[in-house]
């Protein structure tokens, strides 16, 4: 009856990103799985143009493994590999950031494979698309990312079919705008080791109206909202949006909801926060399924 925690990384991430909690995960006894999404981890592009000294015109063309890849992709992969998960006992699907967009899909999709899903300062659309919340009045202090992404960006994506960003920049402006928007509470030491397990590719597609959260199957799936009181890049605002969209669409089935101090990428460099609290729902878990 032992949990597995099926762990999804966000955007521009994988899942060397999930290492530290693993670790902590594992020194309190559970078992845990990080997903690498298609075109992520040794999945991801990196051209010549992307080492030192650096070929900015040539990384801004390159052509990338993510080239075409859909959300349909990363849900079909998810689902894969929550079935494999499922076959040695329960499961609990964690999302973070751009990751609870698969999540949620392959919830839609699959929700037999899921005893709990866990989201945590991760999008999971129900009224809008998800693209459409960043001009919602939730998102107006959303700078420092936007401001980053811009200075960094390497092509055009539509020409490449995909959206890369130089996280090996060395412009001062957009490294000021990484950290205010992921990691203003941590050091600039973690920050740039944190950018180079980065990967400069993202795929471009993020679902549409039928991705959004589905009442029928998501929503009879046990769910937590895990808040980051202190996230610069998916402001709490929108955080509690998301709840109360999610509880208005399930009010029988509403979000179980923590909140942890921090960033949007603090809880992955000092994960012990985090595993405690996944260990609680581990523990919620196996109670709720029937033996």
């Amino acid at each position: 009856m032992q949990p597995t925690f099926v762990l999804v990384h966000g955007a521009f991430a994988n899942s060397f990103s999930f290492a530290p909690l693993q670790a902590e995960l594992g020194l309190l006894g559970h078992r845990s799985v990080a997903v690498d999404l298609p075109g992520h981890g040794f999945g991801a592009t990196y051209s010549h143009a992307y080492q030192a000294p650096q070929d900015l015109e040539g990384l801004g063309a390159a052509p990338g493994s993510l080239q075409g890849v859909t959300l349909a992709d990363n849900a079909r992969h998810l689902i894969g590999i929550l079935e494999r998960a499922k076959e040695n006992g329960p499961v609990i699907l964690v999302s973070h950031s751009r990751g609870g967009i698969t999540a949620t899909a392959a919830a839609n999709a699959r929700p037999d494979l899921i005893d709990r899903i866990v989201y945590v300062s991760a999008w999971c659309p129900v009224d809008l698309d998800a693209n459409d919340y960043y001009a919602e009045p939730e998102m107006a202090t959303v700078d420092a990312a936007s401001l980053a992404l811009a200075l960094a960006l390497a092509g055009n994506p539509a020409e490449l079919g995909l959206l890369r960003v130089n996280f090996r920049t060395a412009d001062r402006d957009a490294l000021a705008g990484f950290k205010a928007a992921f990691l203003a509470d941590g050091t600039d030491e973690e920050l740039l080791t944190f950018l180079n397990t980065f990967q400069p590719d993202e795929n471009l597609d993020v679902g549409t109206s039928a991705d959004r959260a589905q009442a029928a199957t998501w929503g009879r799936i046990p769910k937590t909202f895990v808040r980051l009181a202190d996230d610069a890049s998916l402001p709490l605002a929108l955080q509690d949006r998301l709840i109360r969209e999610g509880n208005a669409l399930t009010p029988d089935n509403p979000y179980d909801v923590r909140t942890l101090e921090g960033s949007h990428l603090k809880w992955l460099i000092a994960p012990a926060p985090a595993a405690r609290v996944l260990g609680e729902l581990a523990a919620l878990t196996v109670e709720s399924v029937p033996c």
